[in-house]
């Protein structure tokens, strides 16, 4: 007779339960447990987790769904013995998670009443005064699907307990069995739930009193000292309930909506006939019988998988964006198909690229299609109420992210439970880098005065250590839809989100692929807005029309290619990066495919496998191009023999070491949680055993592992990658081609991208562009394009300031007279006197007045709202305030993030104040290896986990930006400098390398944010 845990649970019960599901289940199988139920609060959020784990592992237990909830002081376990009473617990917990906040729950006692299918066992309080109640009412409604639950923890006062249950059930024939009400895998980990109760009361665990467990029990035990706690009629009756339970999270499935289908036809009839009339479009002068095959082939798997409805779903979402004006671009595997081309889901066209669709969605790996639709950012939420408003909140919602314990979270939390004061846990957590991984951080805790001896300290380490990666709560994501053609809740609950107008389930994107379950991706994208801001401005002063395919067709630009390879790519997308701007000088993109490359080979994965020099190589012919067999070159041929494209190392596995398609699916699931659990290593054995048995040497098979956990790391998909460079290579044919305009619509998009309006502003002025000032006769909310002597001008917006409201300034815009505001006192009528403070801390009002400064006493002045002087023009003449060059750079700076009149830099330059140095565009001048001195505002530190330590710091002067490079060592030495300098003078040495990279190597270091006062530049710093 064997014992089955009915009531466990996961540290899904957030802040409660003390063990991953992973580990739950894991144990009870080596515990020789018949079955386990997850049975989380009002919730199925780990379950998925546990149902992984057991398809991985081949556990021999049973996993059980279930789920705990409170009612009236009551707590009650429901048990899902089949598909229909799966169904109805999500809908139970829907209904009870949406009439409450989020993170909360309401259940009623007529919810229980309407559950046909569940099973319950009744955990009852004995001291509460409605027992009596509580069983007529459960043996009513739940009759023979009804237990009363005993447990001993070994607590005093058990035995009375025991025995009141025992007269209750003779009282009211319920049936007794016994539980562990397990929180815990192991009881190690009683110092683990200690903290997190602790968490959850906040409190210290020494002021927790009764709401401490008392001791460990709360645990799966082993079988042997449950037979000497219970009697063997309750551990059978624990195998009985779970006889009954043959549900499996295997039998979920699900249909997409198919309401957009025609009457008539059929899913594949046509989506048949929506790729065929996408590509007359795509195709005008015919379609190439290649391509017309691809199709055919596509379309094939895509009825034989049964997922035509999940591609008209894209379609129907693009398509409402297309009509509505919204830019839009998919990316992912499925999305690079020819399908998704005709069907204008991706601009990709497929002779673009030579992509597989085999790779996209495969029969034998049986994944589901990945399709990603990035959004304008600022017009997503369009595309989000639509679908909201066309399949009703019954039958979509988000999907969940799972917010978890990372080390500075965990380190507050755990230093507040055993009462370290804030103070101090703050220091730790600003002085900890937590990037360094050659001293463990627990060895820099000692180092920050923490004593590695004491026993409090040996615990804080610990507990910090354990509950690393502990789920948190649930958040949204960022949106990532499931779609349903049934009601959501029947197939998983729906809660409600923290954003008003939101809803998500309790499962994450992980969860949603365990189970092969589908999601559409609606993503926003800024560099999306940009470009539709782009052709909106080209269009209106230029009256041409663009869109992203006709860039696209006209071919590889080679003025647009030199402007890249000289790294001239600030704004534009994905290569605008110091990474990336240091790589294009050596790689030298010349074709769309370089730009696919480029964009992936700067990512953790190819530079941590060691695959970026060896490419480089090959690429100019300083190194051999072989492959160890025809099937390695058939996949690496495209990248000159080495593995750059997360897709090449899946295939990899499958041609040079014989995984299967699952095998291959399980290696790509590890390479996605690699840093998470370090899974990867299992692989190791099969990978080089399977390589040298089909002739490859065990040096090459080892290098094959080295690189696939490099991306593990973080590798990137080629697929996405040539989605990407489509849009790299659109803004930079803007930027080369309309240098006023893509400057406009990028200021206009901000905030996004790598680089604030301040470096924007002056990047454009090396194109030529010139900017006008906001303007309170001129200027509108956003940025505009003004006819000038020379062109177009940019004129700054109201947007640009900071405490001025997009409302007012719009309604000020509307009531502006033709001629103009000529007095201050017509716009006191219009705007507030803080929004006035911020128009004239900007400058913005010098139509009116001399100066900022005598605008203030302008806008003190109340003589004009009197009827007598109301005509009269304020004087400002008697207070003789001129403000100074660095007053106003400072204020400008202050009221906008820039100015458009002077550099900082500049302006001590011309004072006399900076020491001697050398300016940004003075470098190119200098020899290799030459001592050299920069001075400038600091505007971004980067400490990348693949660079060993090393921080990249980027300097701005008025004449550009200087690269400077800080060993590890230089750091710890100079930490104060390096972290909080505004302006920052180096003395190094300058490196020239590949493609005339320029770099100074950082010697010493000096902060002069005196010579600036009160100056506050704000750096982009460990992004």
């Amino acid at each position: 007779m064997s014992y089955a845990e009915l009531v466990c649970q996961s540290n899904f019960s957030f802040l409660t339960g003390a063990s991953h599901p992973e580990e739950l289940i894991g144990q009870a199988d080596k515990l020789g447990y018949s079955a386990l139920a997850i049975t989380d609060e009002c919730s199925v959020a780990g379950v998925v987790r546990a149902y992984r784990a057991l398809q991985e592992h081949q556990y021999r237990v049973k996993l059980i769904v279930g789920s705990l909830f409170r009612c009236e002081q009551q707590n009650m376990v429901l048990l899902c013995p089949n598909k229909s009473a799966y169904s109805e617990l999500c809908q139970l917990i829907t209904q009870t998670r949406r009439r409450a906040d989020k993170g909360h729950y309401q259940l009623e006692r007529k919810d229980l009443s309407a559950m046909k299918h569940l099973l319950a066992i009744w955990l009852p309080d004995t001291e509460c005064d409605k027992l009596h109640t509580w069983a007529a009412f459960l043996k009513k409604h739940f009759a023979e699907r009804c237990w009363l639950g005993a447990k001993r923890h070994l607590n005093a006062q058990e035995e009375q307990q025991v025995q009141q249950l025992q007269h209750l059930s003779r009282q009211w024939q319920l049936p007794i069995v016994c539980h562990s009400h397990a929180l815990m895998h192991q009881p190690e980990r009683l110092p683990a739930q200690h903290t997190l109760t602790a968490i959850r009361h906040g409190c210290r665990i020494d002021q927790l009193g009764e709401a401490a467990l008392s001791n460990a029990e709360a645990c799966l035990r082993p079988q042997a000292k449950l037979r000497r706690l219970y009697p063997e009629c309750w551990i059978q009756t624990t195998q009985d309930i779970a006889d009954q339970c043959d549900f499996c999270l295997s039998e979920l499935s699900y249909q997409y909506p198919s309401e957009f289908i025609p009457s008539g036809s059929t899913a594949s009839h046509y989506l048949k006939h929506l790729v065929e009339e996408g590509a007359q479009k795509r195709y005008p002068e015919g379609v190439p019988d290649d391509i017309q095959a691809l199709i055919d082939k596509e379309l094939t798997l895509i009825k034989q998988q049964q997922y035509e409805c999940f591609f008209l779903t894209i379609y129907d979402l693009v398509q409402f964006a297309k009509k509505n004006n919204i830019l839009y671009q998919g990316r992912g595997s499925a999305a690079n198909s020819v399908v998704c081309y005709c069907l204008e889901i991706t601009a990709v066209s497929p002779d673009k690229i030579g992509m597989l669709f085999e790779r996209f969605i495969s029969k034998e790996r049986n994944e589901p299609p990945d399709i990603d639709v990035d959004f304008e950012h600022q017009r997503r939420e369009e595309v989000i109420q639509y679908i909201y408003q066309k399949y009703g909140r019954e039958r979509t919602a988000l999907a969940a992210t799972v917010i978890s314990y990372r080390r500075k979270s965990a380190i507050r939390d755990v230093g507040k439970a055993l009462g370290i004061h804030e103070a101090k846990l703050d220091f730790f957590i600003n002085n900890i880098n937590h990037r360094d991984k050659e001293i463990p951080w627990t060895e820099q805790l000692s180092q920050l005065g923490l004593d590695p001896k004491s026993p409090k300290s040996n615990d804080f380490v610990s507990l910090v250590n354990t509950l690393i990666g502990f789920p948190r709560h649930l958040s949204q994501h960022v949106g990532g839809f499931v779609i349903s053609a049934s009601p959501l809740h029947e197939l998983v609950p729906v809660e409600n989100a923290a954003m008003a107008e939101r809803t998500v389930i309790q499962w994450d994107k992980d969860d949603l692929e365990t189970l092969k379950l589908l999601k559409v991706d609606v993503l926003a994208l800024g560099m999306l807005t940009a470009i539709r801001r782009c052709f909106d401005l080209i269009k209106l002063h230029y009256g041409h029309h663009w869109s992203i395919a006709d860039i696209s067709n006209l071919g590889d630009d080679p003025g647009v290619y030199k402007m890249i390879q000289r790294a001239d790519t600030i704004g534009v997308f994905q290569i605008e990066s110091r990474a990336q701007m240091s790589m294009l000088p050596r790689l030298k993109p010349k074709s769309y495919y370089d730009l696919v490359i480029e964009i992936a080979i700067v990512r953790p994965g190819p530079i941590q496998g060691d695959m970026v020099h060896p490419y480089l190589l090959r690429r100019f012919g300083r190194e051999p191009v072989d492959y160890p067999s025809e099937p390695v070159r058939g996949v690496l041929e495209r990248t000159l023999g080495i593995p750059i494209f997360q897709e090449q190392v899946i295939q990899l596995a499958m041609v040079a070491a014989g995984f299967s398609g699952g095998e291959a699916d399980q290696l790509r699931r590890a390479m996605a949680s690699w840093k998470k659990n370090g899974k990867l290593n299992a692989f190791r054995d099969k990978l080089l055993s399977g390589m040298t048995e089909r002739g490859y040497s065990e040096a090459y098979a080892e290098r094959i592992f080295q690189q696939i956990c490099g991306f593990g790391e973080y590798g990137f998909p080629e697929s996405h990658s040539a989605s990407f460079a489509i849009l790299a290579y659109v803004s930079a044919w803007l930027k080369y081609y309309y240098p006023e305009v893509f400057f406009t619509a990028l200021l206009n998009s901000w905030p996004m991208g790598f680089y604030p309006p301040s470096q924007l502003v002056q990047n454009a002025r090396c194109h030529r562009v010139a900017f006008l000032p906001v303007c309170i006769n001129r200027s509108q909310w956003e940025h505009q394009l003004e006819a000038s002597p020379s062109g177009w001008s940019v004129r700054l917006g109201f947007r640009q300031i900071k405490g001025v409201p997009r409302a007012l300034c719009e309604t000020l815009c509307h009531k502006r007279p033709p001629q103009g505001f000529r007095h201050i006192h017509e716009l006191k009528e219009l705007l507030p006197m803080n929004v006035l403070q911020a128009l004239a801390s900007a400058d913005a009002l010098r139509s009116m007045s001399e100066n900022r400064y005598a605008c203030r006493w302008q806008l003190m002045d109340d003589t004009q709202t009197l009827p007598l002087f109301k005509n009269e023009e304020s004087s400002t003449s008697g207070w003789g305030f001129q403000p100074n060059l660095m007053e106003s750079m400072q204020e400008d700076y202050a009221s906008q993030s820039l100015s458009l009149d002077h550099h900082p830099v500049a302006l001590l330059h011309q004072a006399g104040k900076l020491p001697e140095c050398t300016f940004s565009e003075q470098l190119p001048q200098l020899p290799h290896k030459a001592l050299v001195t920069v001075i400038g505002l600091v505007t971004c530190r980067q400490r990348p986990g693949t660079a060993a330590g090393v921080t990249f710091i980027t300097l701005e002067d008025h004449t550009g930006l200087t690269n400077v490079v800080l060993w590890k060592g230089t750091a710890q030495q100079q930490r104060h400098a390096y972290i909080s300098a505004n302006l920052l003078r180096v003395e190094g040495i300058l490196e020239r390398g590949d493609g005339g990279v320029t770099h100074v190597i950082a010697g010493r270091l000096e902060k002069l944010d005196h010579l600036l006062d009160d100056f506050t530049c704000h750096s982009r710093d460990f992004h």
